[in-house]
C-alpha cells in the first residue's frame, strides 16, 4: 500500500489542530501592554504547544520519507498518533481557563505521552511493515532519543501535581531537545543518494 494518501491525511489534520489552537488565543481586551500581558499565559502555552505539534509532524515527515510502503496497521497506529495531538487545543484553553494549576498542567502531559506511545507504535509498525533492515529501522536504532523524551513526559505529568512549574520546564526541555533536528534519518537518505 502506498504512502501518499496517509502524508496528506495527516498533513490535513495537523494543520486544523494548529488552526484551532491560534484560534484559542484571545485579542486582549485593551490597547496596552497591560493587557497583553493578562493572555500572555496561552499565548506561551500555544507557542510550547506548536512547536510540540510541529516536532511530530517534522519527524513524522522523515519517517514516512525513509518508509516505502505502509499497512492496515501502520494507519490505525498513526490515526492514535493524530488522536492524541487533537487533544492539544483541549488542554491549552483548560490551562487557560485554570491557569498553572496540576490537572491540567498533569493532562498536558499525558496528552504529550499519549501522542509520544502513538508514535512509537507507528515507528514500529513502519519497521515490521518495511523491513527490521529497512533504512527506516537502520535510522531509528535504538531512539534513545524518544525514550527519553517519554520518560520526561510521565514524569512531568506526576511532577505536575506537586509542582506545575517544573512540568511546565520539563515540557520546555524535551521540547528545546528536540528542536535541535534530527538528523539520524536524513544522514541516512543522503548516504544512500546517488551523485549527480
Amino acid at each position: 500500500m502506498g504512502k501518499a494518501r496517509l502524508e496528506a491525511f495527516t498533513d490535513g489534520v495537523v494543520a486544523i489542530i494548529i488552526t484551532i489552537m491560534v484560534l484559542e488565543i484571545r485579542v486582549p481586551q485593551g490597547t496596552n501592554l497591560e493587557a497583553l500581558r493578562a493572555e500572555l499565559p496561552v499565548f506561551l502555552a500555544y507557542v510550547l504547544s506548536y512547536i510540540n505539534v510541529g516536532i511530530f509532524w517534522n519527524n513524522h515527515h522523515h519517517m514516512l520519507h525513509a518508509s516505502e510502503r505502509v499497512n492496515g496497521k501502520v494507519l490505525w497506529a498513526n490515526l492514535a498518533m493524530l488522536f492524541w495531538l487533537s487533544l492539544v487545543p483541549f488542554v491549552i484553553r483548560w490551562i487557560d481557563e485554570a491557569g498553572l494549576t496540576p490537572l491540567p498542567v498533569a493532562s498536558y502531559g499525558i496528552v504529550l505521552t499519549g501522542a509520544a506511545i502513538a508514535y512509537s507504535v507507528l515507528t514500529q509498525q513502519l519497521i515490521a511493515v518495511n523491513g527490521h533492515d529497512s533504512r527506516l529501522a537502520r535510522a531509528v536504532g535504538n531512539d534513545r532519543k524518544g525514550t527519553l523524551s517519554l520518560a520526561l513526559y510521565i514524569a512531568a505529568s506526576g511532577l505536575a501535581f506537586l509542582w506545575p512549574w517544573v512540568a511546565i520546564a520539563l515540557y520546555i526541555g524535551v521540547a528545546l531537545v528536540w528542536v535541535v533536528p534530527d538528523t539520524r534519518i536524513e544522514s541516512l537518505m543522503k548516504s544512500r543518494t546517488p551523485s549527480a
